[in-house]
């Protein structure tokens, strides 16, 4: 299937979104659904159960040519990550574990000050991938929630080292379910091998639901 037009590309994908977060996921038919990007910042690969969703401003033709037919991980093969960001002038990094929550009522379980650091490093990277940054900072780590991909709003966590193995990690992505405005579903990108990481959000309530990579600008 492929879209045209920034806006109807940007509505189209957040209509994926929405239906992943409430567990209704596109059909498992082997098939590639191609998109423009939803905005000039953002390109990258959602992997779903038997059907991935490119978004990149490259040439729907093009893209398809570079996927074997019945080949379900090719989207995410690094062959075609590589190629895919090279046509399209980014660099193609590692795959996440892509993982949705719902949100939560009521005050956070953690102890939280807003605005956390300006210059602390989880606050600056979220800087080149998020709109609407909002900080929290607590004893030992960071919070950060704002909006990414076709405006979904998304959580960012970092516990400081002397922090680490208590617990924080899992009490700071519940927190985030606390935070989210809106009600809105709640999306984390994690990086598989940071096992500790994926625990923590496990226990915090997020489902895993795909994998994502995204296409970054040099």
């Amino acid at each position: 299937m492929v879209a045209t037009g920034r806006a109807a590309a940007c509505e189209a994908l957040a209509a994926v979104l929405d239906s992943v977060a409430s567990a209704r996921f596109p059909p498992a038919d082997g098939r590639v659904t191609i998109l423009p990007q939803p905005s000039a910042r953002d390109a990258g690969v959602f992997a779903f159960t038997g059907h991935s969703v490119i978004f990149a401003d490259a040439d729907p033709a093009w893209v398809a040519a570079q996927l074997p037919p019945g080949d379900l991980s090719a989207p995410l093969s690094p062959r075609f990550l590589h190629a895919l960001a090279a046509r399209i002038g980014r660099e193609a990094h590692q795959t996440d574990m892509l993982a949705c929550a719902t949100a939560l009522p009521g005050p956070p379980p953690v102890k939280l000050t807003a605005e956390a650091d300006p210059a602390h490093p989880r606050v600056t990277r979220a800087l080149h991938y998020r709109d609407e940054i909002r900080t929290w900072q607590a004893d030992g780590g960071v919070l950060l929630l704002g909006r990414g991909a076709a405006g979904r709003w998304e959580v960012a966590i970092e516990v400081d080292a002397d922090h680490r193995g208590c617990g924080l990690g899992r009490s700071l992505a519940l927190a985030a379910r606390h935070l989210v405005p809106g009600g809105a579903p709640l999306w984390a990108q994690i990086a598989p091998g940071n096992a500790a990481s994926v625990r923590a959000f496990l226990a915090a309530g997020f489902r895993p639901v795909g994998a994502e990579s995204v296409l970054t600008l040099p």
